[in-house]
């Protein structure tokens, strides 16, 4: 993994669901789909041979030769840096809980959406970067962690600390697309456009990411000589 590039296992016995889910995540700026495997033996042997650590594993329950939820134990033993992500039908309240008390990222209950797979992986992304700037957490960010829950806990931290005016979905939203948009930034018109906001409140986000230096100004003239602010992805 790089600081805006994480790798992806999809852990899926179906090979048309999991299919689709590479393409939902691969929509998503900075995540590449590394592997895709169909039992607990072939996710083992794959993670023995490769020679880095995934940074995604997106893990259903029903695999044919586990029991339960001894592959995310397996997982999260021999794995601790690797964000888990159970994606599966399973809605046992049973279930749920021991998968959250074994430290998962998110829980998403099949079948899956793109844009709730994105939020995720956005958050996560965020959720990296937060503790990568951070030496030292005071009370008031731990408390939001733990009370936030496991799969949003950095969510609720980045909910509690923003300025009135800034809401953190609308942001994750804002952060997505200028990312995509690369080296040659947007305007806010286009991320307007993108996220289907208006002007004023795509324009008022991207202004909130320059002071928090998640974006910088390129000022360019048109052919009639007016200056245009275009936002890049810092």
């Amino acid at each position: 993994m790089t600081a805006d590039n994480y790798t992806v296992l999809i852990v899926e016995d179906d090979f048309r669901i999991a299919e689709i889910n590479k393409a939902f995540v691969e929509r998503v700026p900075g995540f590449k789909v590394a592997g895709m495997t169909r039992s607990g033996v072939e996710t083992s042997e794959f993670l023995k041979e490769i020679d880095y650590e995934i940074d995604v594993i997106l893990l259903d329950v029903f695999i044919p030769d586990v029991e339960g939820l001894e592959l995310m134990w397996m997982l999260r033993e021999k794995y601790r840096q690797t964000e888990i992500i159970m994606m599966t039908a399973a809605k046992e309240a049973n279930t749920i809980q021991e998968a959250l008390k074994g430290g998962i990222f998110d829980y998403i209950i099949k079948p899956v959406n793109a844009e709730r797979l994105e939020k995720t992986l956005v958050r996560l992304k965020n959720k990296r970067k937060f503790f990568t700037k951070k030496e030292e957490l005071d009370q008031e960010i731990v408390d939001g962690l733990i009370g936030g829950g496991t799969a949003s806990a950095v969510a609720s931290v980045q909910q509690t600390t923003l300025p009135k005016g800034i809401d953190r979905l609308t942001l994750e939203k804002v952060y997505a697309s200028l990312e995509k948009m690369g080296a040659e930034g947007a305007t806010a018109v286009t991320v307007a456009k993108d996220i289907g906001a208006s002007r004023s409140t795509a324009r008022r986000y991207l202004e909130y990411m320059i002071s928090t230096e998640k974006a910088h100004v390129q000022v360019t003239y048109g052919e009639v000589g007016r200056p245009e602010r275009r936002y890049v992805f810092s």
